[in-house]
């Protein structure tokens, strides 16, 4: 009876041991790829961004010629946004490629 016991605690030990050391495999697995989509959805198309700001101030340029005074500074305010958002996107970069940002 106690080595019917003492092999049942030896077989509970080890199947304990197998679950513990194997979650975290498997959570350290799922946050790598939480990692790779986070990281896949800062990236941005900075050509793009710039080719839209350049377009928004040609727009602009052509408004104020027409007379259109407020659609020109509607679209010089969007270009500004943009131009914000640009520079979030090439900071954010920089500080993601550095190990330790500060």
């Amino acid at each position: 009876m106690t080595k019917r016991f003492s092999a049942l605690a030896v077989s509970a030990a080890i199947v304990g041991g197998f679950f513990i050391t194997s979650v975290p495999a498997h959570a350290a697995t799922s946050a790598d790829q939480t990692a790779v989509s986070a990281k896949a959805a800062v990236t941005c198309n900075k050509s793009q961004l710039r080719k839209q700001i350049a377009d928004l101030k040609t727009k602009a340029a052509k408004l104020k010629q027409l007379g259109e005074h407020a659609a020109a500074r509607k679209a010089l305010s969007d270009a500004a946004a943009l131009q914000k958002k640009l520079d979030a996107c090439i900071k954010a970069e920089e500080d993601a490629s550095k190990p330790f940002p500060g």
